[in-house]
């Protein structure tokens, strides 16, 4: 780099360049993660954990999201098989910051604060870490992103971005997401460790978009742990925006009764 200083006009130009990319990178991120506009969301899901022999194990759960002035909040209901049903997860978000969860295992009988060093922990014995459960409202300011280049994925035309965690005890050293252009929707991030930077740990892949009260939502999301050979897929059978959630559901005191008082 220090030669281009002998071209400053070509080294000006390629700052600049880069500058502008930096920032047309965070811009489509935030657009991803704000292209939604609801102040809350309701869903029902069936999760199908899927081992390396073939076996398939599901769950029904239900999520509750809500924004607020300190940022959202998120709190995850399994409701089938018996051997999960009664769990509870809750997440708040600290802009600029850890978000704090916590989860309640009926078979403990209590609360449990999860700590930010269990981040890369396996949730709920699927393929999804409590990281990547947070993962869609971790802040964009977290990251450093760089459009990398411009291809077709699954038919759409696509950005290809890297972000990288300016906090070093992430889960992830990086992670490669195809934005599609027109509807700014991520329909594929692969996430890679801190052991190996060229090949992905884990795939994430979204698809089975369709119109909900409007807006164009996915219904569908896989990701699959490839050392391992198991994935785990979220299909959204029920969705609903704005209906009404009471703030008392994201607090521990739900998570602990499953009852809004």
């Amino acid at each position: 780099m220090k030669k281009s200083m002998l071209f400053p006009a070509v080294f000006m130009f390629l700052a600049s360049a880069l500058g502008l990319h930096a920032q047309d990178a965070e811009s489509i991120i935030r657009a991803s993660r704000d292209r939604i506009k609801a102040d809350t969301i309701s869903t029902r899901s069936k999760m199908v954990i899927s081992a390396k022999d073939g076996s398939k194990t599901e769950r029904v759960l239900d999520q509750f999201s809500k924004d607020g002035p300190k940022g959202s909040r998120m709190m995850i209901v399994f409701q089938q098989p018996t051997t999960v049903a009664g769990t509870r997860f809750l997440t708040l978000e600290n802009p600029g910051g850890q978000d704090d969860r916590w989860i309640f295992l009926p078979e403990l009988g209590k609360v449990r604060r999860v700590a930010a060093s269990e981040g890369g922990g396996s949730f709920m014995g699927t393929d999804f870490s409590y990281d990547d459960i947070s993962s869609m409202s971790r802040g964009v300011e977290l990251d450093t992103h760089t459009l990398l280049r411009e291809e077709n994925f699954g038919g759409n035309p696509c950005y290809v971005i890297q972000s990288v965690p300016k906090n070093s005890s992430y889960q992830y050293s990086k992670m490669i997401q195809w934005v599609i252009k027109d509807s700014k929707i991520i329909s594929k991030i692969e996430l890679y460790d801190k052991k190996n930077t060229s090949s992905p740990v884990k795939t994430v892949e979204m698809s089975g978009i369709k119109e909900v009260q409007g807006r164009s939502t996915v219904t569908i999301t896989k990701i699959t742990t490839h050392a391992a050979g198991t994935s785990t897929t979220i299909n959204m059978d029920i969705i609903k925006y704005d209906d009404p959630i009471p703030e008392k559901v994201f607090t521990t005191e739900y998570l602990e009764t499953g009852r809004v008082k």
